[in-house]
């Protein structure tokens, strides 16, 4: 998100200031507790935005809608009101990072190597033939940075969002998340 919300003109949104929370029990606690860790902050900001993996959370079977209705609805209790948006990302944040930028590649070390990123998680199961996007997300990251020795890092994920076009993410929950910002901070009209 540090990577992605300065990028006002790329999401056709208004300039933003945020500070940003890890919840200490990651997506459970989001998941079961985000309501209780935010209800001292509905003064403070104008929206909360809850951001978790379905997979990891403890409730992997639900739907991802029916999840963040839940939390929205205990958030909505804690104070917020309709101020507070969740979005559950399937399976997990990793699903963001395949794209079919070059700059994929670059950051994660594959850069001119051979065979490509792409080919590589075909040829490994990481994802079918006719799909962009690995089955896996999480481990494929993990396994590629480890094939190139790059050690996983929270900079790398904020280095493919400052870089990758955030055009051509079309994954329903970024789609979400770029709904809800441009409903909460759409562009000043020019004057």
């Amino acid at each position: 998100m540090r990577g992605i919300l300065p990028r006002c003109q790329a999401l056709r949104i208004r300039k933003i200031q945020a500070d940003f929370f890890v919840h200490p029990q990651h997506d459970p606690g989001c998941l079961l507790n985000s309501h209780d860790f935010l209800r001292s902050f509905p003064h403070n900001y104008r929206h909360a935005l809850v951001l978790m993996d379905r997979d990891g959370c403890g409730q992997e079977e639900q739907e991802p809608g029916a999840l963040e209705a839940r939390i929205e609805k205990e958030l909505s209790a804690a104070g917020w009101g309709d101020r507070a948006k969740a979005i559950v990302l399937v399976p997990e944040l990793e699903i963001w990072v395949w794209s079919a930028s070059p700059h994929v590649d670059e950051v994660l070390g594959w850069g001119g190597r051979s065979p490509g990123l792409r080919e590589w998680l075909h040829e490994n199961g990481y994802a079918e033939a006719d799909s962009p996007k690995p089955l896996r997300p999480k481990e494929a990251v993990e396994q590629a940075l480890k094939i190139v020795g790059t050690p996983w890092s929270s900079a790398l994920f904020q280095q493919l969002a400052e870089k990758v076009s955030l055009s051509g993410c079309s994954d329903t929950s970024f789609q979400r998340l770029v709904t809800t910002l441009r409903s909460w901070f759409p562009q000043e009209s020019a004057r």
